[in-house]
């Protein structure tokens, strides 16, 4: 399966971005030859291989789920910009700043 410019056109969209004519020859061909290099995997013979999510045995550690005193408001908010009461203060985010711009 080859990637046709449109298919990078197609992604450069999803992702929002405006890419100029150089840079999409370019990006067709870099993602062609990760394909390529991909694709090699399906010509070894993996019949012997269980499928694994991991490499490594992973083993999660957890430790015991224990209460104990969390810190005071004061530390909480000893390096905030702002506070408002118990809550961090932060500029706008998202579409209400853009529509209001």
């Amino acid at each position: 399966m080859a990637i046709s410019r449109e298919d990078v056109l197609h992604v450069a969209a999803l992702a929002q971005l405006e890419l100029s004519e150089e840079e999409i020859a370019r990006l067709t061909v870099e993602l062609n030859d990760i394909l390529a290099a991909v694709g090699k995997v399906s010509e070894l013979d993996l019949s012997d291989v269980p499928p694994t999510s991991h490499p490594l045995a992973v083993v999660n550690v957890f430790r015991p789920d224990e209460p104990r005193p969390s810190l005071s408001l004061d530390d909480v908010f000893a390096n905030a910009p702002e506070r408002d009461a118990d809550y961090f203060r932060v500029p706008p985010t998202g579409a209400a700043e853009e529509s209001s711009a």
